[in-house]
């Protein structure tokens, strides 16, 4: 019941909590957010709560969290910074299932009702050889989003868009700067 990018799945579909975090990473389902939020925090309020204890313990000064999806809400929704999400995506890269749930092109699931069949929107996975993960976004309120990792002889490198309609370009870009000058 939820707006925005959604799977599709269906009432009573049962699902793994991988493949629901690989259906939220890949494709961005806003319906995997909501069972997720809902599993482990028991609501979408709780949910919110334990993000917002996490951004505080990493630092991230300017950022609020209202829901698990990201979409604009009536009260405004989640609000962050670039800065904000490059201490989040430098944190989250260092968990090993994280980087290889972000980093994977392609995942079949085969529940006991449905096939379902994803591909990252991440395009830089496909076009750019030191992409290590990410997450593409989009709401009405903040229009394009990008948080991407690369990696190149043992140097990591973040970065973060916001309303950038160049995106894709803009983080190999920025990659190859941070490659060739660090």
């Amino acid at each position: 019941g939820t707006g925005g990018s959604r799977l599709g799945l269906k009432k009573n579909d049962k699902i793994s909590v991988k493949d629901l975090l690989y259906g939220l990473m890949l494709r961005s389902g806003n319906d995997a957010a909501i069972a997720l939020a809902t599993y482990v925090g028991g609501s979408i309020e709780k949910f919110a709560d334990l993000m917002n204890q996490k951004a505080q313990e990493l630092g991230m000064k300017n950022t609020l969290f209202r829901n698990p999806s990201g979409l604009d809400e009536e009260d405004g929704g989640n609000i962050s910074t670039a800065y904000d999400m490059s201490l989040l995506i430098s944190y989250a890269i260092k968990n090993e299932k994280f980087k290889e749930i972000t980093g994977t092109k392609h995942h079949k699931v085969e529940t006991d009702k449905n096939i379902y069949s994803w591909t990252n929107k991440n395009k830089l996975l496909f076009s750019y050889k030191n992409t290590t993960g990410g997450k593409t976004g989009f709401t009405v309120k903040a229009r394009r989003t990008l948080v991407t990792t690369a990696s190149k002889e043992n140097l990591n490198l973040a970065v973060v868009t916001l309303n950038d309609g160049n995106d894709f370009k803009d983080h190999q870009d920025l990659f190859e700067y941070g490659f060739n000058n660090y």
